[in-house]
């Protein structure tokens, strides 16, 4: 008898970590039991309802079972598309993180490039300041020679 109980025990505890939701679907009751919390499984019940309520309203002659498979069916084709959406997304989130990373890439090219040319213009306004003071100096020899020759 200890292994019965044993078996009780753990039966009762996997009970209580395990969340009993009743749940109306179609018009009846059910008792729902997962380990999801029960706001999560009331969004799904209450969208498994809609389903089958909309699927019942468009035909009132289904039977119950009919409408069930008939959700499902739709069920599973809201979960199909969701995957495909989802993958779609992933991949258009991966080009979007490969164009990102490219883009970073040339930025970064662009940066030692404008670092290169900007040290390059720097040098070549030193060296045409340069030039600028011995042009000056030039033209003031040269007007100093022709005020000489005056």
């Amino acid at each position: 008898m200890p292994g019965v109980l044993y078996k009780a025990e753990r039966m009762l505890i996997s009970l209580t970590a395990k969340n009993r939701v009743e749940l109306r679907i179609a018009g009846k009751d059910y008792i729902v039991v997962g380990t999801e919390p029960e706001e999560y499984i009331h969004r799904v019940g209450l969208y498994v309802d809609k389903k089958m309520t909309d699927i019942m309203r468009a035909n009132n002659k289904l039977s119950t079972s009919l409408a069930a498979v008939l959700t499902a069916i739709n069920v599973v084709d809201d979960l199909f598309k969701s995957r495909e959406s989802e993958q779609e997304l992933k991949n258009q989130l991966k080009k979007a993180t490969e164009e990102l990373e490219r883009l970073r890439r040339e930025n970064r090219v662009l940066q030692q490039d404008n670092n290169v040319l900007s040290s390059q213009n720097t040098e070549l306004k030193l060296e045409l300041a340069k030039r600028e003071a011995e042009l000056n100096e030039v033209r003031n020899t040269l007007d100093k020679a022709e005020r000489a020759k005056e």
